[in-house]
């Protein structure tokens, strides 16, 4: 079953695949690519495809979907969408720079019914082959950059980092009222960022929702419910989870207390943070500052 991927005429030079979280992988599939001119011979895929172009110049290309050729230039945060079933090949005349995102057609389906709440047509998908959309860009270079972080954590972002892409498209494909597409455009990948600099920056303070939906420019109650809906938990759940992944990494430190990485992460005390901690990886913060030591 082959993918874009791997008929792409250079080697990614970033992929999700390498992350060893299954749950991650399941959302979506993402490479990054920086390549010489080249082409990518026709072919069909039972996968949906997404060409997420980042050039910051405008390009020409060649592409052929089902034996139309479509020779036009591509434009800063142009997405061009290849549905499964569909043939399609590509050919580049000057050094190109993307993202190429692989979706799952069940997978996707569910994803939507289930996370969203809406329903994907079997048409939708090939009624809008191509637009601009620079907040869906943004979100799949915020995923990107998840994987070029890499370390302890990087698959716990990667995985809300996908959840966030996954709901943009979905909102721009799925047929909603004009009140319902209104709301939710509401909540961009650019507030997404920002709530997720801000807990970056004060994790080990004390953080409430009020002080999340101030950053994100939105009203508690509107701001819950759109961060519900677009990472699968709620804003405070992110934040404990965001807490846990930045402990992981200090447990690594041999020498340093147990209670120092408690208040250092935003914890009442040692108690309340080995609570947590086990609840959230099964093990103690002791056990597995001793599993990751051996």
């Amino acid at each position: 079953m082959r993918t874009y991927q791997d008929v792409y005429p250079s080697q990614p030079l970033l992929r999700s695949a390498d992350l060893a979280r299954p749950s991650a992988a399941e959302l979506l599939s993402l490479e990054y690519f920086e390549a010489e001119p080249g082409e990518m011979e026709t072919d069909v895929f039972v996968q949906h495809h997404l060409v997420l172009n980042l050039k910051e110049t405008p390009q020409r290309v060649l592409n052929v979907r089902d034996g139309v050729d479509r020779d036009f230039v591509l434009e800063t945060n142009d997405i061009v969408v290849t549905p499964a079933g569909m043939r399609s090949g590509w050919r580049w005349f000057e050094p190109s720079k993307c993202i190429i995102v692989t979706l799952d057609p069940a997978k996707l389906e569910r994803f939507a019914q289930s996370e969203v709440g809406v329903v994907l047509t079997g048409t939708q998908l090939q009624d809008l082959p191509q637009f601009n959309d620079p907040d869906i860009c943004q979100a799949g270079v915020m995923v990107r950059d998840a994987l070029a972080a890499g370390g302890i954590g990087a698959e716990v972002m990667f995985e809300s980092l996908a959840r966030v892409f996954l709901v943009k498209l979905i909102q721009k494909y799925a047929e909603r009222s004009d009140e319902e597409i209104g709301f939710s455009a509401r909540f961009t990948a650019r507030h997404y960022k920002r709530v997720l600099d801000h807990v970056s920056a004060h994790f080990g303070e004390t953080i409430i929702l009020d002080d999340l939906a101030g950053v994100a420019g939105l009203s508690p109650s509107h701001f819950s419910r759109l961060f519900k809906e677009t990472i699968g938990q709620s804003p405070m759940q992110f934040v404990s989870r965001f807490r846990i992944e930045q402990a992981k990494k200090m447990l690594a430190l041999p020498d340093r207390p147990l209670i120092d990485i408690a208040l250092r992460c935003g914890f009442a005390d040692q108690a309340h943070f080995s609570r947590v901690f086990k609840q959230a990886e099964g093990v103690t913060p002791k056990a597995f500052r001793q599993d990751h030591q051996r």
